[in-house]
């Protein structure tokens, strides 16, 4: 190895953290968000339930998203002879599948409440889109998230070729959906021996359910998610006796070896930020390509929200996926 590549390495740029690298309309972004979320009780005072009925009646802060006309679902066989639904939105000659998981904090979200986002990929990427309706807690709690999503991705492995005409796969997902990525990823590696999905987008997801220090010091309440939110999503999925720090739930400490190339997406003044820029650096470390794209003062989920910064992290996504697939 030569000196040149020996020391080569990727580096943070300081200014993207800065206050200053923060655009105003960022700043007005930022501020009409929060007024948005605030005023209404929090999910843990009237139950998941009644939150869950609230904004799928168009009572929550924003309104349910559109429906696709050629969206349909399949029906996989999950463990324990429970079904998992698959929401699928695909071309009519699809370059490769890509395994969405939605994100809600394992509480929240649906599988058709991803149409826009499928669509936007589809068209972005010639990919077939098929979304996990996993099930929520805290109803039921880890591991029944993580093994619907095993159960889908072990099935489009076996199935995709017949079903898409494609054996092409990359997976992803954002906040609790890039958590149950990788643990799928780490599954079917460890229990499968299914190394080939070309990529993954792990989009501000958690990765260490002990909480890393940026979560820890998070303000109470952030814009969208804060350190009390996080801590009642994690006390919602995960059961007592469990380890927060088994691989299994906490990816940050599995063994990362055999990882597909991945996309990091994160905004500066997300409360899981080190979750981001930690399990980059353990992607790489364990021989992984990995590409990290940071926003300054990118909340929470800017992406899939209305947010000045989601078409160009959007963008990024897609181009990362396309270019994998080719």
């Amino acid at each position: 190895m030569s000196d040149a590549s020996a020391t080569k390495s990727i580096s943070f740029e300081p200014s993207l953290f800065k206050p200053e690298a923060i655009a105003a309309e960022t700043l007005a972004a930022n501020e009409a968000f929060r007024k948005a979320m605030s005023g209404g009780p929090d999910w843990w005072d009237i139950g998941a339930p009644a939150y869950r009925a609230a904004a799928a009646s168009g009572r929550g802060p924003f309104p349910p998203p559109a429906q696709s006309a050629r969206a349909r679902t399949i029906q996989v066989d999950g463990k324990g002879g429970h079904k998992v639904a698959l929401r699928v939105v695909a071309p009519e000659k699809a370059k490769g599948v890509y395994m969405h998981i939605h994100g809600g904090g394992l509480v929240f979200g649906s599988s058709a409440g991803q149409d826009p986002m499928l669509e936007r990929i589809v068209e972005s990427t010639g990919m077939a889109c098929a979304s996990v309706e996993y099930r929520l807690a805290p109803e039921n709690p880890y591991p029944a998230a993580w093994d619907d999503c095993e159960s889908v991705a072990a099935w489009l492995v076996k199935n995709a070729k017949s079903e898409f005409s494609t054996d092409v796969m990359t997976i992803g997902g954002e906040s609790a959906g890039a958590t149950l990525t990788a643990a799928t990823l780490l599954r079917m590696r460890d229990r499968h021996g299914y190394t080939s999905f070309r990529a993954a987008n792990l989009a501000y997801g958690n990765f260490d359910t002990s909480m890393t220090p940026s979560q820890s010091l998070a303000p109470d309440k952030g814009i969208l998610v804060g350190k009390i939110s996080i801590k009642k999503f994690g006390e919602a999925y995960l059961p007592a006796g469990i380890n927060p720090r088994d691989p299994d739930v906490s990816p940050l400490y599995a063994k990362l070896n055999k990882m597909p190339p991945a996309i990091f997406t994160i905004g500066t003044i997300d409360p899981l930020l080190d979750d981001t820029l930690f399990l980059h650096a353990r992607w790489i470390a364990a021989g992984n390509e990995a590409e990290l794209a940071i926003y300054p003062g990118a909340p929470h989920a800017f992406n899939i929200f209305p947010m000045p910064q989601a078409p160009a992290a959007n963008a990024r996504i897609d181009a990362f996926l396309k270019r994998a697939i080719s």
